[in-house]
C-alpha cells in the first residue's frame, strides 16, 4: 500500500542471510511495461542467488495494481512503498532501487534517506522533469547501465546530460539496445558488483 492509499500487486524473494535488498521498478506502463518485463524478471530471478532480497511490483494501474497511471510523478510513491516493505521485512539491510527505462527515471525522483544507491538501467532521462530527478545531485552512488545502441539515450547523450551529476558512473553494455535481449547476464553482473560496493 502506498502513502496515498493505492494497493499494488507485488512479489518478493527474501533469501536467508541476505546482504542487501533491492526494489525493482519496471519500464513504461503505457508501452506494455510490467514487473514481468524481461530485465525486471531476470533480476528478480537471479539476484536472490547472489544473497540479495528483491521485491518487484506493478506500478499503479498495471496488472492487479489499483490506481491510474501518474505520468511518472505519482509512481515515486510506488517505489517508496517497495522500500517500506523491505525496510520492515529485512530490516537493517542496505536498500537499493534498480529501475529499468521508465522505472529508472522514476527512481531518480526518489530521495528516500534509507537508500544506499541507485542502479539505473537504460534511463531515458526524459520521463519526468530534470529538476524532479533529485538523485542526480545526491551524494550517494548511482550506476547507469547504458546500452551501446540505446534508442532513447545512447551513451554519448547519457554522458552529456549527466556531466554535472554527483557520484555517478556510466557502464556501457556492449552490443545491447534498450531492451537488452541476450545481454541480461551483463546487467546482473553490474547490479551485483554495484550493490556489493555499497556495503
Amino acid at each position: 500500500m502506498t502513502n496515498d492509499g493505492v494497493s499494488l500487486e507485488a512479489e518478493a524473494v527474501l533469501p536467508e542471510g541476505a546482504t542487501a535488498a533491492v526494489v525493482l521498478a519496471h519500464p513504461h506502463p503505457l508501452h506494455g511495461g510490467s514487473m514481468r518485463s524481461l530485465v525486471t524478471s531476470e533480476l528478480f530471478r537471479t539476484l536472490p542467488g547472489h544473497g540479495l532480497a528483491v521485491v518487484r511490483f506493478n506500478f499503479r494501474g498495471v496488472g492487479e495494481s489499483k490506481g491510474a497511471h501518474g505520468a511518472g510523478v505519482d509512481e515515486r510513491l510506488d517505489i517508496e512503498a517497495g522500500l517500506d516493505h523491505l525496510a520492515v521485512t529485512v530490516p537493517g539491510l542496505p536498500l537499493v532501487v534498480a529501475g529499468w527505462s521508465f522505472g529508472a527515471d522514476v527512481a531518480l525522483t526518489v530521495p528516500d534517506p534509507r537508500l544506499a544507491g541507485w542502479f539505473l538501467i537504460a534511463p531515458p532521462i526524459r520521463i519526468v522533469r530534470l529538476d524532479a530527478m533529485v538523485a542526480a545531485h545526491d551524494p550517494r552512488p548511482k550506476l547507469l547501465a547504458v546500452p551501446e545502441h540505446d534508442e532513447f539515450r545512447p551513451p554519448a547523450a547519457a554522458r552529456e546530460v549527466t556531466a554535472d551529476w554527483v557520484n555517478t558512473q556510466i557502464e556501457v553494455v556492449a552490443g545491447a539496445d534498450h531492451y537488452f535481449a541476450g545481454r541480461t547476464a551483463k546487467l546482473v553482473d553490474l547490479a551485483v558488483g554495484f550493490i556489493a560496493s555499497l556495503s
